[in-house]
């Protein structure tokens, strides 16, 4: 007998033994999870223009991270182009969307943020339902740069720079509190208010809002 009538045989065989001991084979086929499409991603309004004619025009932001040794620690920032002023942020454990809302409402809370365009790169964060939704709540109009193209959001990562040189990389952080607290003094204290900037005319970012906006409140 060939292979092939042997294994007819068989075949058979399995078959008639099956229906007369009622055994029945089932293919059970795994439910997909299909996701919902995210919101659509805004296209680029900055276009590598880093300037603004006045305050609460564009903000650019990111987020970036270090490690301490309890883990690590995420700064979500927001920087005014009129006057480089950091007018939002919030640093947490985890980096989530939350991490990049919370930070575009400290910034609403401090300035007119109506028809303020922000410009992130195209980070999971930023295009998260809650974020889209947080910028529409704020009457804000989301920009993203391109995928890939870092120099589509320079002007974020730039201040990122200087904190790493002046904060993160100075030292070992033990606890997370310890950095979070040395990167508020910083932002707050040093960067606000005594490093001046040459594209400010060498001033720094609370004297060039307070001699251009002398009502102003220089917080």
């Amino acid at each position: 007998m060939s292979s092939n009538a042997t294994a007819t045989a068989w075949a058979r065989t399995v078959h008639r033994l099956c229906r007369q001991h009622e055994i029945y084979s089932t293919t059970v086929k795994r439910k997909g999870h299909a996701r919902r499409p995210g919101p659509p991603v805004p296209g680029d309004l900055v276009e590598r223009d880093f300037t603004a004619e006045g305050p609460n025009r564009v903000w650019v932001g990111d987020i970036t991270e270090h490690r301490t040794d309890q883990g690590r620690l995420y700064l979500c920032t927001f920087k005014d182009l009129w006057s480089n002023r950091i007018v939002g942020y919030s640093i947490a454990d985890r980096m989530t969307s939350a991490l990049a809302v919370a930070a575009i409402r400290n910034a609403a809370l401090r300035r007119d943020s109506t028809g303020v365009t922000v410009h992130t790169d195209r980070g999971s964060q930023f295009r998260s339902r809650t974020f889209v939704s947080t910028l529409n709540d704020l009457d804000m109009v989301g920009s993203m740069g391109r995928v890939g193209a870092a120099g589509d959001n320079a002007a974020a990562e730039s201040f990122f720079s200087l904190l790493q040189k002046n904060v993160l990389n100075r030292q070992r952080w033990a606890t997370r509190d310890d950095l979070r607290l040395a990167i508020i003094i910083w932002i707050e204290r040093t960067y606000h208010r005594r490093r001046k900037q040459r594209r400010l005319g060498r001033l720094t970012p609370i004297e060039y809002e307070t001699l251009h906006q002398p009502a102003a409140r220089a917080a």
